[in-house]
């Protein structure tokens, strides 16, 4: 049974840095304030603190051309600050984070603010398979280009290692790939400090370099960053492409905001990540001034020659640890698609019995390692594999931008002045670097915008096909009042115990209530009809989880509801419905599923070719009883066929 609601999913990291904080997305204070702080410091910024690898660098080789004038120098620098300012500091730190639903943050949690405004619109669907779509593009890219530049350093430690840098990455990669089925609540109290100590030491480069040239200073002049634009045009949008290496992960600020709370996520920018990689940005750009030459890779050669070595591993590791939260949180985005009905169910095991969150789904796991072996086999290094990122960040930025604009004006009441005033040149900022990265589409950008094209298609079709599916089953229905009421006076032969049958429509009896009475001929002593809903908030708290609703004869009206990050545990909610005065016994129980096949039709529904390519989704769908937790000696699962 699918979910009837989709929604965008949001882009979570669900690796917990702090181990013993509360499951609920708002209980943070049995953790303590710091360890949240340390703890986002290794989740959440992560990704962007690996950026300074290769932002500058990538920037300032699209602006070299006969070489590089110390205004340039200056011009990029001041973008790279400028754009951390606006985008991270002023558009997420500053307005998003406010934006919460029930503690928990991301872009699932926004697009539910907006519906409970505007309701459920088609282009709110669209926007949620568009904004799904391309995280998975971004999920594919960051683990390739992340470990690629941080042991590409391993060049300048020796430059017969140059050979070296694929084979050591792939066995990097595969390794972690490899370890993500053993979950990472035991590796994931490592990250914050770790990280930590990554900033610090990106923060003194940085400093031990700015005394080469002051001058560097002249970057936090927003004239500089605008000169520079004004100066070189058409090439300054292709550079634009590059400085915006510099923010990508920023979504992970408003997407983490359930694990580690907005405070810590506040503290951590402020009082560490953002001055590390403002400090580390000037220092690498007084280095070029001085260096001109260092361009190749200014920020491994700003280290001392005895420091390199040290420097290539601990990036190494912060490239790791910015992969794995990359993972995870594709992991947790795919387990949201699966509840709110955009793609088959998969298998998902828990790793961890104490912390939630802690998922491993091992064919989202498959296809993220070979997406991201062939990247790192096809374009061999991170400088051209850079092209090949941006575009997906992007657009999921503007995703955020456009949601936030619905959100401010018509749920909190801004006046639409006050929101467009906000809002409307961050978009605009956005869509500037939006276009700037689909230049760079033939030399790279083509990969995220095909699997965001490839995964579009995929569940737009599997949310049509779904619909005609349940559409049929609904007209070739009978009212569960109606046979109710018939069976009242036809009086069956009754078994012992409870038969619970899942349904998507509790309205109409299910197919395998019905299959059941046709070839067996008998009901049970109690008998649920059972639908499961998600709801528009993170978590459902137990005393809202259930409703029931008692029906003629034996038969019993359940809705359990689950929030859009929860595990939908049926044995486990049914057993808190005997407060509610619901009969349950879990060993006198049976649950009974309806196995679906589908046949392709050229006379009906979709075209032929998405016929087929929704039966080969419908057919590689995990089995219900374990997404539903249903233990698998008590389910009975009864055939029927359809024509899609």
């Amino acid at each position: 049974m699918a979910p009837s609601r989709a929604a965008l999913p949001e882009v979570t990291l669900a690796v917990l840095a702090a181990s013993s904080q509360a499951e609920a997305g708002h209980e943070k204070t049995s953790t303590g304030f710091w360890p949240l702080v340390i703890g986002s410091i290794g989740v959440v910024y992560g990704d962007i603190g690996t950026s300074p690898l290769y932002a500058l660098r990538e920037a300032l080789m699209h602006a070299a051309g006969d070489g590089l004038s110390e205004s340039e120098i200056i011009g990029v620098v001041s973008l790279l600050l400028w754009t951390l300012t606006l985008i991270v500091t002023l558009k997420y730190v500053v307005l998003i984070l406010r934006a919460d639903n029930n503690g928990e943050g991301g872009t699932l949690s926004l697009l539910a603010l907006a519906q409970k405004a505007l309701g459920r619109r088609t282009f709110l669907l669209v926007i949620g398979v568009v904004g799904a779509s391309l995280f998975y593009g971004d999920a594919v890219i960051t683990p390739a280009i992340s470990v690629l530049s941080a042991v590409e350093g391993l060049k300048l430690v020796t430059p017969g290692l140059d050979a070296w840098v694929l084979p050591i990455t792939t066995v990097i990669l595969v390794s972690l790939f490899l370890v993500q089925s053993r979950g990472t609540g035991h590796i994931a109290r490592f990250f914050g400090p770790i990280t930590l100590v990554w900033f610090l030491v990106m923060a003194v480069l940085g400093i031990s370099h700015i005394g080469d040239r002051p001058d560097i200073l002249y970057a936090f002049n927003p004239w500089s960053a605008i000169g520079f634009i004004y100066r070189h045009g058409f090439i300054a949008l292709i550079i634009l492409g590059s400085v915006f290496l510099a923010v990508t992960g920023a979504e992970a600020l408003y997407a983490d905001m359930g694990h580690f709370g907005r405070l810590p996520i506040r503290f951590a920018w402020s009082l560490v990540v953002f001055p590390a990689l403002a400090l580390n940005y000037l220092g690498q750009g007084a280095f070029l001034l001085s260096r001109p030459s260092a361009l190749e890779n200014p920020f491994f050669l700003m280290a001392p020659t005895w420091a390199l070595l040290p420097l290539v591993i601990l990036a190494t590791v912060a490239t790791i640890i910015a992969s794995q939260a990359v993972i995870t949180g594709a992991f947790s985005v795919t387990q949201q698609a699966i509840q709110l009905g955009l793609i088959p169910r998969l298998e998902i095991r828990h790793t961890s019995e104490e912390q939630f969150g802690q998922i491993f789904i091992p064919r989202a796991n498959l296809m993220l390692f070979v997406g991201v072996m062939v990247l790192v086999w096809t374009f061999e290094s991170s400088g051209r594999l850079a092209n090949a990122y941006g575009i997906a960040v992007t657009g999921d930025m503007v995703v955020t931008s456009t949601l936030a604009f619905l959100v401010f004006w018509r749920v909190w009441k801004w006046p639409v002045a006050l929101v467009a005033a906000i809002i409307t040149p961050l978009i605009a900022l956005e869509l500037v670097f939006l276009a700037s990265n689909l230049l760079k589409v033939l030399d790279g950008g083509f990969v995220p915008l095909g699997i965001a094209a490839l995964l579009s298609l995929l569940m737009w079709t599997w949310i049509q096909g779904t619909a005609i599916v349940y559409g049929k089953s609904k007209r070739e229905s009978i009212e569960l009042d109606a046979l109710a009421a018939m069976l009242c006076k036809s009086k069956p032969l009754r078994a012992k115990g409870t038969a619970v049958f899942l349904t998507s429509d509790a309205t109409i009896a299910p197919s395998s209530l019905l299959h059941n009475l046709k070839h067996n001929g008998v009901l049970h002593e109690q008998n649920v009809i059972l639908t499961i809903s998600v709801a528009d908030v993170p978590r459902v708290p137990d005393d809202d989880r259930i409703m029931i609703e008692q029906l003629p004869d034996s038969f019993v009206r359940v809705l359990l509801t689950f929030g859009y990050m929860e595990e939908p545990n049926v044995p486990k909610a049914l057993a808190l419905a005997k407060k509610k005065g619901l009969k349950f016994e879990i060993m006198s129980t049976s649950f009974f599923l309806s196995r679906r096949s589908f046949r392709a039709s050229k006379h009906a529904g979709m075209p032929l070719w998405q016929d087929y390519l929704y039966i080969g989704m419908a057919k590689s769908a995990a089995d219900a009883s374990n997404f539903y937790s249903l233990p698998t000696n008590r389910v009975v699962e009864l055939g029927q066929q359809f024509t899609v």
